[in-house]
């Protein structure tokens, strides 16, 4: 038999007209062959009892092909006697017809759907949309869900639980009858926790991400996820914003479904996936509610079958050069310094050495074009309409490596070549005469070399982060004294006092606050102004610690110190009054204190108590490596493939 859609023509899948019924698209009863008339793939009659004379009875295992060479068939719905019994009669309890289960592509739709998860409340219906785009391609798809990660609920922090949704991911692939698979993402750590597990596995894999919100609305001004938030609080502290306007910004900053639609760590997440290959050409910026976004959804599940026959998995595509160009588009688009962490795991399950001073010199030099909050002036709705992430990665093709394959079967360069970088006229003014540039042509760049920049020195020994483009410049070249908290409930009570022994020059350091101390590496290290501070005007200060920030949040922030305190990090030997000079363009973090002195502190260092010794926590705690190699757990670095495992009756 072959696996071909209804039509060889591809326009005629996308036209509602080529299919019987829209609707019964996703009824599996309508739809009992992959191709053909009456259901026969080669255009004949199925013989009476509607199986095709050629295959046989496939419960009685009469004709049946030895192989299908799909590990679906050949492990479950092609088995003979009692398992394959099993296997099939269950399944049809749902309603599923015999011609489901004789060969073809089985694909599964891994969804993070939960309404715990409110920027990815909208993916059941997204998975409606692969589930046609898979069943018009001629495959079977079977959605399952996995564990969800709520950003703005889940405590202490959903970086606490990434790894576990990528080994839940992980799992239910190598476990389960699948041939490929469509993740269906969203929040920050869905994405890259959902590529890891899929990563592990190698069957072919399409991403498909939920899509940022809409502009978020205050006053007849755009305000973005999470940026607003940041500098409302500190407006509020400060006097400048009344309790009545902050709830009103509240009730219009999330105004429909979708992610952060800020450049934070959702959307970078999305436009890494897209910039890996890993997802299909110009979808990470669309619109959660915009119909293209469904549309895309129905193409990948058709593209995902074609992927199966292609045998066209994770590892042919993500090479060292994708990483690179995932890099490069990161430092173009103002991405989140959270994509760093995510990129290093990401790595690490596919096994292509990727390293700090990798992404560090790969970032250098990028010209930063697109304006987006937190570091610029637009949001990701705006993004989409000025041509997204294909015409940024256009305009900086001459960096990147073009002959990267992508999911699309195509190369990176072929992907972008007709992109189009798109300047938008300003409300009011007669056309093409006054336009304001979301993505800003290579030779006008906001910066240059804005990206993330690794820092090192006696205080990071293996390296810390900062987000050039989110940070002020007069304090890239700073020398302050500390002030030390060794936790993030001492600082949040320091901040309020008035007393508080603290200017603007001071250097504020946080503790305790990496993958294993808190643990899970929460995003606290954009630590609030102290208010003593904010009501002075004081706006940006540099902080440092071992947590993460907000893709969304701003500042002279640095993160990810490692080692991080709790493990005996220099971080853990920083005492209040301490001089700690930061030189981001020497790229230098240095703690100005004598190594005699730092031995001392560190004959006399206790390791904190682990806050926790049972369950998820503790094995997380014993077992995650730090930031520089991706905080993924040291047991899962590496691919373990998708070897079926043996019978379970």
């Amino acid at each position: 038999m072959t696996d071909q859609p209804p039509t060889n023509d591809p326009a005629a899948i996308n036209d509602p007209a080529a299919i019987n019924d829209p609707a019964a698209i996703n009824d599996p009863a309508a739809i009992n062959a992959p191709a053909g008339t009456n259901g026969s793939a080669d255009g004949g009659v199925r013989a009476e009892g509607g199986v095709h004379p050629a295959e046989g009875n496939v419960l009685a295992g009469e004709g049946v092909p030895a192989s299908s060479g799909r590990r679906s068939f050949d492990h479950w719905f092609g088995e003979k006697g009692r398992n394959g019994f099993i296997h099939r009669s269950w399944m049809k309890s749902q309603g599923f017809s015999e011609e489901a289960f004789d060969g073809r592509p089985v694909i599964g739709i891994c969804n993070t759907w939960s309404e715990l998860t409110p920027c990815n409340a909208h993916l059941r219906r997204l998975a409606d949309s692969v589930k046609r785009g898979v069943w018009q391609a001629g495959g079977f798809p079977l959605e399952f869900p996995v564990m969800s990660l709520g950003e703005t609920l889940l405590r202490p922090t959903a970086m606490l639980f990434r790894n576990l949704l990528s080994m839940d991911v992980e799992e239910s692939l190598r476990g389960n009858p699948l041939d490929g698979v469509v993740l269906l993402t969203g929040c920050d750590k869905t994405t890259p926790g959902s590529i890891m597990g899929a990563a592990s596995v190698d069957l072919p894999t399409v991403v498909v991400t939920g899509g940022p919100m809409l502009n978020g609305k205050f006053r007849g001004c755009d305000i973005g996820s999470g940026t607003a938030v940041w500098r409302f609080t500190q407006d509020l502290n400060a006097g400048r914003m009344s309790a009545e306007d902050f709830a009103a910004a509240e009730a219009g900053q999330s105004r429909s479904n979708g992610h952060c639609m800020t450049m934070g760590t959702a959307s970078t997440m999305a436009c890494m996936a897209e910039a890996l290959g890993l997802q299909l050409t110009g979808s990470a910026a669309i619109p959660a509610v915009d119909s293209r976004r469904y549309v895309i959804a129905q193409k990948s599940g058709q593209r995902i079958v074609e992927m199966v026959k292609e045998d066209l998995k994770p590892s042919d595509i993500l090479t060292r050069d994708a990483f690179a160009n995932a890099v490069r588009a990161n430092a173009a688009i103002g991405g989140s310094t959270n994509f760093v962490i995510h990129l290093l795991a990401i790595a690490g399950r596919v096994g292509v050495d990727v390293t700090l001073d990798d992404l560090d010199e790969w970032a250098r030099g990028v010209p930063w074009l697109v304006d987006l909050q937190p570091s610029g002036k637009y949001l990701m709705e705006d993004f989409y309409y000025a041509g997204g992430l294909p015409a940024v990665m256009k305009e900086i093709l001459p960096l990147l490596k073009t002959d990267a394959i992508t999911v699309t079967g195509k190369t990176i360069g072929e992907n972008v070549a007709n992109a189009e970088r798109i300047e938008a006229t300003i409300p009011g003014a007669a056309p093409g005469s006054q336009t304001y540039a979301v993505i800003r042509p290579v030779g006008d760049p906001l910066g240059s070399g804005a990206g993330t920049a690794v820092l090192k020195g006696n205080l990071a020994p293996d390296g810390a982060v900062i987000k050039q483009s989110a940070a002020s410049e007069r304090l890239s070249r700073h020398r302050g004294k500390a002030l030390v908290f060794s936790s993030i409930e001492e600082y949040d009570k320091a901040v309020e006092d008035p007393e508080l022994d603290v200017d603007e020059d001071t250097v504020l350091v946080l503790q305790n606050a990496g993958p294993r101390g808190y643990p899970g590496m929460p995003e606290v290290g954009n630590l609030t102004i102290p208010r003593k501070l904010a009501e002075i005007g004081v706006d940006d200060m540099v902080r440092i610690s071992d947590a993460r920030m907000s893709g969304t949040a701003y500042g002279t922030v640095v993160l990810h110190v490692t080692p991080e305190a709790a493990v005996g990090g220099p971080l853990a030997l920083v005492r209040t009054g301490d001089w700690i000079e930061l030189d981001v363009p020497a790229r230098r973090l240095h703690l100005d204190v004598p190594d005699e002195e730092l031995e001392k502190r560190r004959a006399d260092w206790q390791p904190p108590t682990p806050p926790t010794d049972r369950g998820w926590a503790r094995l997380y705690i014993d077992h995650v490596t730090q930031a520089n190699q991706g905080c993924d757990l040291d047991f899962l670095v590496g691919r373990t493939g998708s070897t079926v495992a043996r019978q379970s009756h």
